[in-house]
């Protein structure tokens, strides 16, 4: 169900704002502790991710300690095919590449000698906030907004996503990066819209 929200709520960077949510996301459910799974080889990955034109900028200024860590080299990181998008900062949009793996298509930054995301990994490592490196779109995950509207991820409207059903709900899994996106006064409508959905936090 789609609720109207009290008030219109910006993202922190002005790019974008929500004015409703899909209430699925206080219902669907799905195995929030990643790195602990051990049967779904990553398939949240299979398609890349969407970066804004800073975004691509701020990986790339890490470029030579990125590509010496995932070794992979820049030239092979975005497919630099632009697409307009004005919820996006920029107003516009790439993708990361995928490559094959033994699992199927992936993202390029998937860590190839362990588990989860490479740009993750390397700005926790790197003692970098993930949140100015990590496409928005992957920390984000498993909801997303589009038109105004914050909902689930593509992923999970598809039923695609193979540890869906178990777990948190999508909100629970998600509550921390909506706060850091958007605003707490966001995140205090949420919490009730969620606990009259039966979903305690």
């Amino acid at each position: 169900m789609i609720r109207q929200l009290r008030k219109t709520y910006m993202t922190h960077d002005q790019a974008a704002s929500i004015t409703q949510v899909d209430t699925d996301i206080f219902v669907q459910r799905y195995f929030r502790q990643c790195l602990d799974c051990t049967f779904c080889f990553d398939s949240c990955c299979t398609y890349g991710a969407t970066v804004d034109p800073e975004n691509v900028a701020r990986i790339e200024a890490h470029a030579p300690a990125l590509e010496a860590y995932m070794s992979i080299p820049r030239e092979q990181w975005f497919t630099h095919d632009y697409t307009a998008d004005a919820e996006y900062v920029g107003g516009r949009y790439t993708r990361t590449t995928v490559k094959k793996t033994p699992n199927g298509n992936r993202c390029v930054f998937l860590n190839t000698d362990k588990r989860g995301c490479g740009i993750h990994s390397f700005c926790l490592e790197s003692g970098l906030d993930y949140h100015e490196v990590k496409p928005i779109a992957c920390w984000l995950f498993p909801v997303t907004f589009e038109f105004s509207l914050l909902r689930p991820s593509h992923e999970i409207l598809e039923r695609i996503l193979v540890c869906m059903d178990q777990g948190d709900t999508l909100y629970q899994s998600s509550r921390d990066e909506i706060a850091y996106y958007f605003s707490a006064e966001l995140i205090a409508e949420l919490d009730q819209l969620a606990l009259d959905q039966a979903a305690p936090l």
